[in-house]
């Protein structure tokens, strides 16, 4: 159903509005609703110590929170407001804050990751002992939880029926801004004893990583212009999504997680484009769908990620035999690291090592290559983009590794295997990806860096490579490494179904990337 708006009957004196993946005014669900019902409304914002405490000190997406949280405050603070930053354990701050300002109802959007609803539960807890309501609202997608779901009420498992699902019940209403300005006068500004400065990364220990090379303005002034950006080649989205040299993406995949921009906005935006034939919207829309696809499974299938573990939406899959042991750490350790020989993986490693980003195409590849060149189990790799992607989201992150895998709902099926020359040599024809993350290649013709082992010792050396020495020799030969996969999953699914050959084999169709 619709969210239900509250009548503007001011039913609580105080509330408080607890920013969270949200760090926006403008139309934002549960300030909206906070700022209706309450004639009074102070915000808060807290750094969880239950979330950064196991990160490493210097992590950009911290990084990235503060600056938005320092324009949050600013906007705030221009309509006579303001936000209180706390570095705290969020179950305990909460409900001590909510005590401490005498507020009737706390207000927060919706995050149906499984430790986000751990911590609202207890939280709901706290505060209903103490008398004070709890209200959430959906603002992260446009659909959650129930909202669509087949004729017999149950959840979809195949990204295509969801989708014509999704299209068939959008319209206006669900794609309409709350227009949070219109009652902007509730906004209070927080106590004189909480009207502090928005801490530096410093004061909450951690260290300032190199922002710049994330070539991502932060806050809604940064999502802003990222999107008239890309409003303005949004035409040619299908076209040029896939070539990691080309300026195809959003790169709003980071103020998606973080809400610096609303979900209701951009889908609203190429939802009415695609209405009128603009195939790069209609195309940019799907991947916002297969975002919601993979959230509403997270939701209706929780054994996908649980108590802080990954597993197989199909559980046979579950039964694969990942290799182990020293040799497998150290196939491990060249992915991360980028010194697998093969160029367009190692670029992409190295893009996502340096900057926190790695181009949509390239985490197909890369996972790919993991699990199915490597034979490494995928979970390992889920980690590793958890830890590193600026745009991490626990749904998308584990259903995009579970399509790779091939151990996912709608996912690639398993005899189709990314072959990583081909990759290459197809999305980034000149070479120009891989020279800029690998300029001791930059030398090698554009038909040669795709495979330099394949180069003649001439170019080798007229290139000044000496491979296994200024770029390493590759870590496992492609074709054999795809036999022993075929074998792997062969023999968990009790099959012993023929490798497929030719095109349909080095060519798995398209799925889903980060927008």
């Amino acid at each position: 159903m619709p969210p239900i708006l509250l009548a503007v009957d001011k039913t609580y004196p105080k509330g408080l509005m607890w920013f969270r993946r949200d760090l926006r005014v403008d139309d934002n669900a549960a300030l909206y609703h906070a700022l209706r019902a309450c004639r009074q409304v102070v915000c808060v914002f807290v750094f969880d110590r239950a979330i950064l405490d196991p990160l490493p000190r210097v992590d950009r997406r911290v990084g990235v929170i503060r600056e938005s949280l320092a324009e949050l405050d600013e906007e705030l603070r221009a309509l006579s407001g303001g936000l209180i930053v706390r570095h705290a354990d969020a179950i305990e701050e909460i409900p001590a804050l909510a005590h401490g300002l005498d507020v009737q109802a706390v207000f927060a959007n919706r995050d149906d990751e499984p430790d986000a609803l751990a911590r609202d539960a207890q939280v709901l807890g706290a505060l209903a002992n103490a008398g004070v309501s709890f209200h959430t609202y959906k603002d992260s997608t446009v659909f959650d939880r129930d909202e669509v779901l087949t004729k017999t009420g149950q959840p979809y498992t195949v990204f295509t029926p969801y989708k014509r699902a999704w299209l068939a019940k959008v319209d206006s209403f669900f794609l309409k801004p709350y227009p949070v300005r219109s009652h902007a006068d509730a906004l209070a500004p927080p106590p004189e004893a909480h009207r502090t400065p928005v801490p530096s990364l410093e004061e909450i220990g951690f260290r300032r990583s190199n922002l710049s090379e994330l070539d991502i303005p932060t806050g809604s002034q940064g999502a802003a212009a990222l999107f008239e950006d890309f409003f303005q080649r949004i035409d040619r989205y299908d076209a040029a999504r896939n070539f990691p040299a080309v300026r195809g993406p959003s790169y709003l995949g980071v103020h998606l997680r973080f809400g610096t921009v609303s979900i209701r906005q951009l889908a609203g935006i190429a939802h009415q484009l695609s209405l009128q034939g603009d195939a790069g919207a209609a195309s940019w829309l799907g991947e916002l769908i297969w975002r919601e696809f993979y959230f509403q499974i997270l939701v209706h299938f929780p054994h996908v990620h649980s108590g802080g573990e990954s597993k197989s939406f199909r559980p046979e899959y579950d039964k694969i035999q990942w290799h182990h042991g020293k040799h497998a750490d150290q196939l491990f350790e060249a992915w991360c690291q980028g010194r697998t020989g093969y160029p367009l993986v190692d670029a992409a490693m190295l893009q996502i090592n340096q900057s926190g980003y790695m181009h949509n195409r390239l985490r197909m590849v890369v996972a790919s290559f993991l699990c199915k060149d490597l034979g490494l189990d995928w979970r390992r790799g889920e980690r590793y983009f958890a830890l590193h992607l600026n745009d991490f989201e626990l749904a998308s992150n584990n259903g995009g590794w579970q399509w790779a895998s091939s151990s996912g709902c709608d996912a690639q099926p398993y005899f189709r295997i990314f072959n990583p020359v081909t990759q290459s040599e197809r999305f980034d024809p000149e070479g120009k990806f891989i020279r800029r993350y690998l300029p001791q290649l930059a030398g090698l013709s554009n038909a040669a860096i795709h495979a330099p082992w394949t180069a003649s010792p001439v170019e080798l050396e007229a290139a000044g490579i000496k491979l296994g020495e200024t770029y390493p020799k590759p870590v496992v030969d492609h074709a054999e490494a795809r036999e022993q996969t075929l074998r792997r999953y062969a023999a968990v699914r009790g099959a012993d179904q023929p490798p497929l050959s030719g095109a349909s084999a080095r060519s798995p169709r398209r799925r889903r990337s980060a927008p």
